[in-house]
């Protein structure tokens, strides 16, 4: 893993004395092998998950003007050379160990993860698991041992079967709106989920999600999609962060795009504040302007 933005003081002065890269946030840098390709040398290494978590850390909390504390919403995604976010249905296949390490930071970064139904259902989701390398930090930051799994759901239409409602380390939440049949609801809490209502309709109000999930003490948020999920997010103007992985692979084909759904009339601007590299995958981190 090596930094390749922010281009630090550090960095320029050891390019131009020929010794090579970055030793920014984490101390880690990068050194040019004997080809003088860079991040071929010795400091080019696993990024432990102490530096990733530095690299990753949520903003400083903020309250809004009459107390109540200010959620941070970001997403985690992977992409494709040509755009696409999943191949056969499933982002694994376009995924690498470094994309998932910071999946796993990320994660244990996170009060709560926000996903859509139907990855719940396509990718087999598990409840989030406590990792030892950040119980430290959880218990001193309030959070417990791992984050809430939150799904949004207008029908509900979930196996209440699955380890995710069966067995969590966290009360798994559902999100859904005031309209949503009432024996799904029923079942979904006999089955020892919190149901949330975040929407007047059928469906879910991304804002009134965000507000809601906040109002619960779970102001970091993390969505890991899917699609129609994080475009729903973009189109509401709720979103504060894209973690994005870009894949060295090409699959054509017609997967999807990592957001879908609703027509953003204007394009919104999002800011890089660092990129990463290992293997040909970049990992960029991207805020709200």
């Amino acid at each position: 893993m090596r930094r390749l933005f922010p281009v630090t003081d550090q960095t320029a002065t050891r390019a131009s004395d020929g010794g090579g890269g970055d030793v920014g946030a984490g101390g880690v840098g990068e050194t040019p092998g004997a080809s003088g390709a860079p991040g071929a040398g010795p400091n080019d290494r696993e990024w432990s998950l102490a530096e990733l978590a530095a690299a990753y850390a949520y903003p400083e909390s903020v309250t809004d003007p009459g107390g109540a504390p200010v959620p941070w919403l970001r997403a985690n995604m992977v992409s494709t050379l040509d755009g696409a976010a999943q191949h056969d249905g499933k982002s694994q296949p376009i995924s690498t160990a470094a994309d998932m390490r910071i999946f796993g930071t990320l994660r244990g970064l996170a009060d709560v993860v926000v996903v859509g139904a139907e990855t719940v259902r396509q990718e087999g989701y598990r409840p989030a698991r406590a990792r030892a390398e950040f119980a430290e930090a959880r218990e001193a930051a309030g959070q417990a041992p791992a984050p809430a799994i939150a799904i949004v759901s207008a029908s509900l239409d979930l196996d209440f079967s699955l380890p995710l409602f069966t067995s969590p380390l966290t009360p798994t939440l559902i999100l859904t709106g005031a309209a949503a049949a009432p024996d799904r609801v029923a079942t979904a809490e006999k089955a020892g989920a919190r149901v949330v209502v975040a929407g007047d309709g059928v469906g879910v109000e991304p804002a009134r999600a965000v507000r809601a999930l906040a109002d619960l003490g779970f102001t970091r948020l993390l969505t890991e999609g899917g699609p129609r999920l994080l475009g729903q997010l973009v189109a509401a103007g709720v979103l504060d962060e894209l973690c994005l992985t870009v894949s060295p692979m090409l699959t054509a084909g017609d997967a999807q795009r990592i957001a879908g759904g609703p027509f953003v009339a204007v394009p919104q601007r999002f800011a890089l504040v660092s990129l990463l590299e290992e293997e040909g995958f970049l990992f960029g981190r991207y805020q709200r302007t």
